[in-house]
């Protein structure tokens, strides 16, 4: 079939005969790649046409790949009608070998986006819409971390592929890498932090010792992982300012998971009081508060004696919560209107020295209003 229509553009080359070489060579590629396109536009509408509201999975594939399959199209009518085109042998050798770069460079594309669209689909399959679906954060964490290996991999790939077409890098890299050993040292020493976190983040996407939108506390500084890429995590701090941290620090070094297994969450909340407090009151009221608040995940809620110090006692209020920032509200509105209780209902309770309880009058120092 191809040998067919270059014996036609050969044909109809002779008729040109009168024109420069280089005119009518530019005419037939330019005339190629104009029918290549129209061919292409004609056929993705007719498919896409007869799919009408079926197939809406085949429907996106075409429409995602609409500039990719033009460009393969054009470039095989360039190469259908190179041979045949009046040309010197240095510039068609020069013309090929653009075009299969072009080649190795599409064919690198294609496959990162078929690897794109295939991770998008496949995480279409989970909600993320609920803040403590573990299951969809596991899967967009290990999704997103080897895709982006994979195309990290598939890039280096295609570069690799389109330079050793060119002799010259060819002979020199094989050159380099066989008479030079240290070379080759030097290379993997300098290439040592990228190996390292593309190994860790296929490390982290098996494992998960962090997943998308968990809540951290790394370098004393709190805040919920926003993106995994290939070599590199993004942390959004409470501030929104954001935290850049190496995979490989994931790896190596200790860091808190404050939503590892569940969102949900204990918070502490630590009062010192006077010994004469009535601690019992105190327990009812902090649960009354605790049960009056939206905050609460109804899980949890108790008051405790922890410590009995010299002139103090040490109560701690623990409270659960459905994630981190509900359970730092939860905390101050406790600590508010307990103090507040305090001020108001028990302010003998306040903490005391022995000079104020000598000095005050008998009924401050007896409690009474």
């Amino acid at each position: 079939m191809f040998e067919d229509i270059r014996t036609a553009l050969t044909e109809l080359r002779d008729y040109f005969a009168w024109a420069p070489d280089w005119l009518v060579s530019a005419a037939m590629l330019v005339l190629a790649a104009v029918i290549a396109l129209i061919v292409h536009s004609i056929v993705i509408r007719l498919i896409l046409r007869l799919l009408r509201e079926r197939h809406p999975h085949l429907r996106a594939f075409l429409s995602g790949t609409k500039t990719l399959t033009w460009l393969a199209l054009v470039i095989l009518a360039l190469f259908i009608v190179l041979p045949a085109a009046p040309l010197d042998s240095n510039v068609e050798g020069v013309i090929a070998k653009v075009l299969l770069v072009a080649t190795i460079v599409l064919l690198g594309w294609a496959a990162i986006t078929v690897v794109d669209m295939a991770a998008n689909l496949y995480l279409m399959r989970f909600g993320q819409d609920v803040t403590d679906d573990l299951l969809a954060r596991k899967h967009l964490t290990q999704v997103r971390v080897l895709t982006r290996t994979v195309d990290t991999v598939l890039v280096v790939a295609t570069i690799g592929g389109a330079l050793m077409t060119f002799d010259a890098v060819r002979h020199y890299g094989v050159s380099l890498f066989a008479s030079a050993g240290v070379a080759g040292i030097i290379a993997g020493l300098a290439a040592r932090p990228l190996l390292s976190n593309l190994f860790a983040g296929v490390q982290i996407a098996m494992t998960q010792p962090i997943r998308i939108d968990d809540s951290v506390l790394i370098e004393n500084e709190f805040g919920r992982v926003e993106e995994i890429t290939s070599t590199y995590v993004v942390i959004r701090l409470w501030d929104l300012r954001r935290l850049i941290v190496p995979l490989a620090y994931f790896i190596e070094k200790p860091f808190q998971n404050w939503t590892r297994e569940s969102s949900s969450l204990i918070g502490a909340v630590t009062l010192h009081v006077d010994y004469t407090t009535p601690v019992e009151r105190l327990r009812e009221k902090a649960i009354e508060i605790v049960k009056a608040s939206p905050l609460w995940d109804g899980q949890q809620v108790k008051l405790q004696v922890v410590e009995a110090r010299e002139t103090t006692l040490e109560l701690r209020v623990i409270v659960s919560a459905r994630s981190a920032g509900d359970a730092f509200d939860l905390r101050c509105e406790l600590r508010e209107k307990l103090i507040d209780f305090l001020h108001r209902e028990l302010p003998s309770a306040l903490p005391r020295t022995r000079r104020d309880i000598v000095s005050a009058p008998p009924s401050a120092a007896a409690g009474a209003p």
